[in-house]
């Protein structure tokens, strides 16, 4: 239900049908769950989510419930589960807590308890990158470690450019993505033996960009050879692996953040603590 707002003069009003939403209130609110103590794998994932969301706002970037309906809408047709679409509603909602408009929240999508979500595991990953190599498939093995290597979403594959690799970042629905100097020698190789000097990287027979579709069955169709269960290949599957990969590195590195930390204590109680 809506907020309503006291107007001393004519009582109660209803709030504004929306908001505008700025990059200034992002990083506001972003600084604000740093000062919470908020671990640095959320506010990237915050970060991410609201950019997303900026980004595919119209015009004058005002933030109504249209809006994220449409914007709900375009995340499902991009193949994010039920689950993603939450954890990315739940960023938003956040950030509209943050800004006093409670009354925009989004409810979450309803996810079957019995739901199972497939996991690719990283030797999975690379057998499925093997059957590529052997069934001499470069684009397929290559449309793969983008995904996975990158966390590229399905429906920027298509804008992905030439000029992209040369400059070492790709565009997506989030911002600007890094592209590992390894991969990078990889793809521009593979142009440079395709004689693709500008424009889309991934292109049909015929010289335009792949559609989803296409992505999707190149995939699925090393699946046998790779002794990999079909569900698992998909370009989701591949993204998932993706972030659980990044999240396992950062949670790595906070345990030795946090190790070094106490060392540094643990030396400094040595030298000058109050029962040296």
């Amino acid at each position: 239900m809506a907020e309503e707002k006291r107007n001393p003069e004519k009582g109660w009003e209803k709030p504004e049908e929306g908001m505008p939403m700025t990059e200034q209130q992002i990083g506001a609110f972003l600084e604000a769950c740093r000062g919470k103590g908020r671990q640095s794998g959320t506010i990237d994932s915050y970060r991410r989510s609201l950019t997303a969301l900026y980004q595919a706002l119209p015009g004058e970037k005002r933030l109504d419930r249209a809006a994220l309906d449409a914007w709900r809408e375009e995340l499902r047709r991009a193949g994010d589960s039920p689950r993603t679409v939450n954890a990315k509603l739940s960023a938003v909602n956040s950030f509209l807590g943050y800004c006093g408009r409670k009354d925009l929240r989004q409810e979450l999508e309803r996810v079957p308890a019995d739901e199972v979500q497939p996991e690719l595991t990283r030797v999975e990953y690379l057998r499925l990158l093997q059957a590529a190599k052997q069934g001499g498939k470069e684009r397929t093995y290559l449309l793969m470690k983008v995904i996975c290597c990158m966390g590229m979403a399905l429906q920027d594959i298509p804008r992905m450019t030439v000029e992209d690799v040369r400059a070492g970042t790709a565009a997506s629905g989030e911002g600007r993505v890094y592209i590992p100097e390894a991969l990078c020698r990889e793809l521009l190789e593979y142009a440079r033996r395709k004689g693709l000097a500008s424009g889309p990287l991934f292109v049909t027979r015929r010289g335009g960009p792949m559609d989803r579709i296409s992505v999707n069955r190149s995939i699925k169709g090393l699946c046998r050879a790779a002794q990999v269960a079909e569900e698992k290949g998909t370009p989701l599957c591949l993204r998932k692996l993706h972030q659980s990969t990044y999240a396992g590195i950062r949670e790595n590195m906070d345990v030795l953040v946090e190790q070094a930390y106490a060392r540094l204590l643990e030396k400094e109680e040595l030298t000058i603590g109050w029962r040296v």
